[in-house]
């Protein structure tokens, strides 16, 4: 990024500002969700299965709204489809997803979050990921390390996968499981376990806090690892494609943990996908 020399002093300028901004509205916005947490609420589809709550409506008003006032010129990737700004927005971009873990919190399953980052073209600097169900919050700037409450936190150390607890997603489109399904029995039998908790970003920030070993998932969209892939970089995991592809927002895959672990699970799944596609060939 030679070509943008200019980008990195004003990143500087802006990232403390930004950080602490993030924080304190995802905190504000997960205190929304924890006190509509054992209300009535209002659900709608989404797809089949993708569900879509009143709760993820009002938190993302209320994240896009603080957002339009502190940074008008940014733009805004919303999971649910607010946006701020214009054509000739700054390069600047909040990715945000309101309620990561809806079906959770449909069915009142205490593990979902709110996540918000701030990007510059695939460049992350801020990033704020936030439980609140166990007030946990998970936060980053970038090159200046992650933290879980306040405190350093770091990937695990592990490198065996057989002893290694690792975490993953299913997509929302039933059709589309095939590769996703493949993953799992493979993991489930080579490793001490697998989770799936059903909040992305959680999945992920637990790997930077090293409670898991590793984290693959396709798809994830942009607005559920942004942030949390922020914080994992930060705590020295290493963030890929699901097939090594260097970190891309807009990808919609990843694989999360530490380096040695990292190109461990990178050697699986690439089994498994060739697998995969000598089976669709025949």
């Amino acid at each position: 990024m030679t070509q943008h020399g200019g980008y990195f002093s004003l990143d500087a300028e802006l990232m403390s500002d930004a950080h602490e901004f993030a924080i304190n509205l995802a905190r504000q916005a997960g205190t929304l969700l924890r006190d509509r947490f054992g209300g009535p609420r209002a659900i709608d589809h989404k797809g089949s299965i993708d569900l879509v709550t009143d709760a993820d409506h009002a938190s993302e008003q209320l994240i896009a709204a603080a957002i339009r006032e502190r940074f008008p010129e940014h733009q805004l990737l919303a999971e649910e489809g607010a946006t701020a700004a214009g054509p000739d927005a700054s390069p600047y971009r909040w990715v945000v997803d309101p309620l990561d873990g809806t079906t959770n919190f449909s069915h009142r399953f205490p593990h979902f979050a709110v996540s918000i980052g701030l990007e510059r073209e695939d460049t992350l600097l801020v990033g704020a990921v936030y439980d609140p169900m166990r007030d946990e919050m998970y936060e980053a700037a970038r090159g200046r390390g992650a933290r879980l409450n306040g405190e350093s936190i770091a990937v695990s150390d592990g490198t065996d996968l057989f002893g290694a607890l690792l975490a993953t997603g299913f997509p929302y489109d039933l059709d589309a499981r095939d590769l996703s399904d493949r993953l799992w029995l493979h993991f489930n039998g080579r490793c001490q376990g697998v989770r799936r908790a059903g909040a992305a970003a959680l999945d992920i920030a637990w790997v930077a806090a090293g409670r898991l070993d590793g984290y693959w998932e396709r798809p994830v969209m942009p607005w559920d690892k942004t942030a949390a892939c922020l914080v994992a970089m930060e705590a020295g995991a290493r963030v890929t494609g699901l097939e090594g592809e260097p970190f891309r927002v807009e990808d919609t895959s990843a694989v999360v943990a530490n380096p040695a672990m990292h190109a461990v699970l990178l050697g699986e799944i690439a089994g498994e996908v060739r697998q995969l596609s000598r089976h669709a060939a025949v």
